[in-house]
């Protein structure tokens, strides 16, 4: 028997638009569909799943469960600082296990990590 495969991963948000805009940003991605219900954006390379921001009535009230991992093109810092200015906040830096990462929050509080890039991953071997 044949198993699941993923289709699109949705997130479920306040401002679809707001939401969806500042993961373009940060992660390349274009606008593909959009109307009341939210927003749809994908991967102009193909590449990765579409990712759908839909509007729901409730508010975040936890942290989340599901968190994507960003590695960036260039370095940990750089990216941060770019996606800050994109509209993320840091939560915090952690150091654990002989690694470290940025914890960051999206313009709704959706948490994502910030991990080292792959040269600085290398370069600590």
């Amino acid at each position: 028997m044949a198993a699941s495969r993923v289709g699109d991963l949705v997130v479920d948000c306040s401002n679809a638009k707001l939401v969806a805009d500042f993961w373009c940003a940060a992660l390349g991605f274009e606008e593909y569909d959009a109307d009341e219900t939210g927003v749809a954006i994908r991967d102009p390379s193909g590449t990765d799943r579409d990712i759908l921001f839909l509007t729901v009535p409730e508010s975040k009230s936890v942290k989340n469960r599901l968190h994507l991992d960003l590695v960036p093109p260039s370095t940990m810092q750089e990216e941060v600082e770019r996606l800050a200015a994109a509209g993320a906040t840091v939560q915090r830096r952690v150091e654990e296990n002989h690694s470290y990462w940025t914890i960051m929050e999206d313009p709704e509080g959706n948490e994502f990590c910030v991990l080292r890039s792959d040269s600085e991953r290398a370069e600590a071997t």
